[in-house]
């Protein structure tokens, strides 16, 4: 399953809003900016806002998504984005968006002007249908519905198609070559641009390219650059991929064939020569059922039919010239781990998976009164529980629930000496594993956990009082720590909120809890921070 915090970039968000993750791309010279779309099919952004291609009125970076709005009410069926950067998004209607870096017209509306706000590009594409885009470094491409392949932007290399070096500052329909072709896919290294036509033949197309071609990565056998789309002679295609140089295509029986630029060994050849034909590899590794690249990158990767991941060329730093199986269940997760930049090769879906883990079917039955065969009574509330898990868990109630305890017996058992959020975030960490509870109420946590000897729970009671401490609830808590003795100060608890409590003993002397505290512990508070010369002039 698709994990989406392993980009850097989502990490910090919570798990309940990457949980709302449906689709998502991660772009940008650093990896620094990211879209994604939630089930709602709303449209947020966040990151550095590189050359405006947040597309929030403004070039302030923010590590908070924000809601695209002029996207509300439409679905987004494509996302791309070029090395300035900029984006394109197409949308179900057909509409085309684009925004960010503008100094090559790479937005397709005639300017120069950066994209501060989005553009909805029109010219030419008016009675068309967008389906699919693609961005170069700086040039940008769309399909429509019906199969025409238009593209715009920087030309320097003939990677528009148009016949010339000219920059092009308005889509403009790709006809040489393709004029009576329909187009099924279209893909952009970093210079050149590529499209896979239907040859009438299901589940496969043949492959034009056109643009900068110097490593060969257009396959023609050559390496002179290509005004006009020309076609790659003998090879039928089923998925097409481009890296920053190199290309590398899957047949519909899942062989895999590379060619183009090979410095970093990306073409998983076993060496660093570049190939300017297509070359079979991966042979021995049995069908390959995807393969993956992306133009901001040297990285390669494919899938197997069995499941196996492959990666290759630029890995992290370094240079791995055969296809190298790693741990990964996806090819989404070496552009996550191992690609410079950590950028995504496709607009990434995040499927719901209705398959649950062991630890989230527990998590899931937990307090569930359908399926509970125990309730817990605690200040007149129910928790519902199960007893087989209990006995599972924690060895206080495999002892309870044996013949010779009257508990056993009964279907409802009452609990006074604990309070009810304390007693329920207990049976909760036995479903979990976790904790969450405020600081104050961790003090009875900590001592249920330190009477059941639940030591796990122990230490992580302790952590949350540590996190928590303040100068008003300080003392509090080191009264706690010294009442549950020897066995909790092993753990430096006491020590800790001691130390705390000098640290800040003009506020803490001023609280409630030290003006209620006893003779005793007074007593030996002072004479203790008087050895550490808290009262010294």
């Amino acid at each position: 399953m698709v994990d989406v915090s392993k980009w850097p970039l989502f990490s910090l968000m919570p798990p309940q809003d990457l949980a709302c993750i449906w689709k998502a791309c991660v772009f940008g010279a650093s990896a620094n900016e990211a879209i994604y779309i939630n089930r709602d099919h709303e449209v947020f952004v966040l990151g550095l806002n590189c050359s405006n291609c947040l597309c929030t009125g403004d070039n302030q970076s923010t590590i908070v998504p924000k809601k695209l709005d002029f996207l509300s009410g439409k679905k987004v069926v494509s996302v791309s984005y070029g090395s300035g950067p900029h984006v394109l998004l197409a949308t179900e209607e057909g509409e085309l968006f684009a925004w960010g870096h503008n100094v090559y017209c790479q937005l397709g509306n005639g300017t120069t002007n950066q994209g501060l706000l989005p553009v909805l590009v029109s010219t030419n594409l008016l009675d068309f249908k967008v389906t699919e885009v693609a961005c170069g470094s700086h040039h940008s491409m769309a399909l429509t519905e019906f199969g025409q392949v238009f593209a715009w932007g920087y030309n320097n290399c003939g990677q528009v198609g148009s016949g010339s070096t000219a920059t092009q500052p308005h889509p403009r329909r790709v006809s040489s070559g393709l004029q009576t072709k329909i187009a099924v896919g279209i893909v952009c290294g970093q210079n050149s641009s590529m499209a896979v036509l239907d040859n009438g033949e299901p589940w496969f197309g043949q492959v034009y390219g056109w643009g900068y071609n110097g490593n060969g990565q257009l396959g023609l056998g050559n390496n002179s650059n290509q005004l006009t789309p020309d076609r790659l002679a003998g090879l039928r295609v089923q998925q097409l991929v481009c890296g920053y140089a190199h290309s590398l295509a899957l047949t519909d029986e899942g062989d895999l064939y590379a060619w183009g630029a090979n410095a970093y060994g990306q073409l998983g050849t076993g060496n660093k020569s570049n190939h300017l034909s297509p070359v079979a590899i991966m042979g021995e590794k049995g069908r390959i059922v995807e393969v993956a690249a992306c133009h901001s990158a040297h990285t390669s990767a494919a899938k197997t039919q069995s499941g196996q991941v492959y990666m290759w060329g630029h890995c992290r730093g370094q240079t791995v010239t055969l296809p190298h199986l790693t741990h990964f269940s996806c090819t989404d997760d070496v552009f996550a781990c191992f690609a410079t930049p950590a950028v995504m090769w496709r607009l990434l879906s995040a499927e719901l998976d209705d398959f649950l883990t062991v630890a989230q079917s527990l998590k899931k039955e937990f307090d569930n009164p359908e399926t509970a065969d125990l309730k817990f009574r605690v200040d007149g509330k129910f928790i519902y529980v199960h007893k087989a898990v209990l006995k599972i868990r924690c060895e206080h109630f495999r002892s309870m629930f044996q013949s010779h305890w009257n508990e056993d017996a009964k279907d409802v058992i009452e609990i006074q000496q604990f309070s009810f959020p304390v007693y329920r975030s207990f049976l909760e960490f036995l479903y979990t594993d976790d904790v969450e509870l405020p600081p104050e109420d961790a003090i009875g946590l900590l001592d249920l956990a330190t009477s059941y000897c639940e030591n796990r729970l122990k230490r992580l009671c302790q952590h949350i009082i540590k996190r928590g401490i303040t100068a008003d609830n300080a003392f509090t808590f080191l009264a706690a720590s010294v009442r549950y003795g020897a066995e909790v100060r092993s753990a430096d608890l006491e020590d800790f909120c001691f130390k705390f409590c000098v640290n800040h003993l003009t506020r803490v002397t001023q609280t409630d809890a030290f003006q209620q505290i006893d003779g005793d512990l007074l007593k030996d508070f002072i004479c203790r921070a008087g050895r550490c010369g808290a009262f010294k002039n």
